[in-house]
């Protein structure tokens, strides 16, 4: 099998991707991050699920942007609940973060001699973030053919993103018929305490809208 990376934050996309790149034939090796998000529910999701996932590895890497701030994720501010923020970036898009985490990737990519990495970004049902639309994404892919060894010699990475255009039902409807188990996934920015979803928040809204279009009730709690 070949190698892959996938950047798996243990949320419904990520695992959604994650389960796709073993279906195309792909040894995924998982790569998530603690980068002081408030949810760090989902950081232990990932760490559970992984194995589950037939993660060959998974890597968890840290570091704090919590220090730089300017996200409602990274900082004190207040997550919008139902539908308040209507910014076209909202407020809990974090800077720059998928160019950090594609980044990371590719430096593990070059180092596991993996050619392919996998991303769970939708821009269909989505909160508007702007690295997570397809110009973004052939943008570091051609940055990445420029800044790397193998791709000035010839051996080019390979971003995926299969999600990119789906609806959130149908990446739920994919996923379940990839045997998903969404019990084990986490989506909420604001959870509680003890890790139930808020179900206000724009993250747990689009998931709940989701899985009422496939006709299935989400099956994590909600507070």
């Amino acid at each position: 099998m070949k190698k892959a990376v996938v950047l798996y934050s243990g949320g419904l996309d990520s695992t959604t991707c994650m389960a796709i790149a073993r279906d195309q034939g792909f040894a995924p090796y998982a790569l998530s991050f603690a980068y002081g998000q408030r949810h760090l529910v989902e950081l232990q999701k990932a760490r559970d699920y992984a194995p589950l996932m037939g993660a060959v590895e998974h890597l968890v890497v840290d570091f704090d942007l919590r220090k730089m701030g300017g996200s409602a994720l990274t900082s004190e501010l207040d997550v919008p609940k139902d539908g308040a923020d209507k910014a076209d970036v909202p407020m809990t898009y974090v800077p720059a973060r998928n160019t950090i985490f594609l980044s990371f990737a590719l430096g593990w990519a070059e180092v596991l001699g993996a050619q392919d990495i996998f991303i769970g970004v939708n821009a269909v049902d989505y909160s508007g973030y702007p690295d997570c639309r397809p110009e973004f994404i052939a943008a570091f892919q051609q940055m990445a053919a420029l800044a790397t060894r193998a791709g000035v010699e010839g051996a080019p990475y390979q971003i995926h993103a299969p999600l990119i255009h789906l609806s959130k039902a149908e990446i739920i409807r994919r996923g379940l018929q990839l045997g998903v188990d969404y019990r084990l996934t986490h989506s909420c920015y604001d959870p509680a305490a003890d890790g139930r979803s808020c179900g206000h928040c724009d993250s747990c809204l689009l998931r709940l809208k989701g899985f009422a279009a496939v006709g299935c009730v989400d099956p994590i709690d909600y507070r």
